[in-house]
C-alpha cells in the first residue's frame, strides 16, 4: 500500500495526435495527424471536455442548418457532411475545404 495519494484516474480515449518536435506546447497537438509532416503520437484525450466540446459544436451546427433549411426555395438542405479533428486535450476543430485535401479527420453526416 501506498503512502502516497494516488491521481484520480481521468476517463479517457485514445487518439492518434501529430507532434511537432519544434513546438513549445504539445498539449494541444491535432488529432489524426493534423499538422502536417509531424510525427504521429498515440495519446489520451480526456473524454470530459471531448464530450462538452462535440455536444456544443453540435447543438450549434444544428442551430445553423436549422436556418438554412428554413430558407426553403428550390434547393432545399437535405444533408450535410463536415469533418472534424480533435486535439489533444479534447478540442474540437472543424476541417475546412481548403485543408482537406491535406489533412484527415472525422467525418459527421447530418440527414434529413
Amino acid at each position: 500500500m501506498s503512502s502516497a495519494a494516488e491521481p484520480p484516474v481521468v476517463p479517457a480515449l485514445p487518439f492518434w495526435v501529430s507532434y511537432d518536435d519544434q513546438a513549445e506546447d504539445e498539449s494541444d497537438s491535432m488529432g489524426l495527424f493534423g499538422g502536417g509532416d509531424s510525427e504521429a503520437r498515440l495519446r489520451s484525450v480526456p473524454l470530459g471536455p471531448l464530450r462538452k466540446n462535440l455536444a456544443e459544436a453540435v447543438d450549434a451546427l444544428q442551430q445553423v442548418f436549422t436556418e438554412a433549411a428554413a430558407r426553403g426555395g428550390p434547393l432545399p438542405l437535405r444533408e450535410a457532411h463536415l469533418s472534424f479533428q480533435v486535439t489533444a486535450s479534447g478540442g474540437v476543430q472543424f476541417v475546412g475545404t481548403a485543408q482537406a485535401q491535406r489533412s484527415h479527420g472525422i467525418m459527421l453526416v447530418f440527414k434529413q
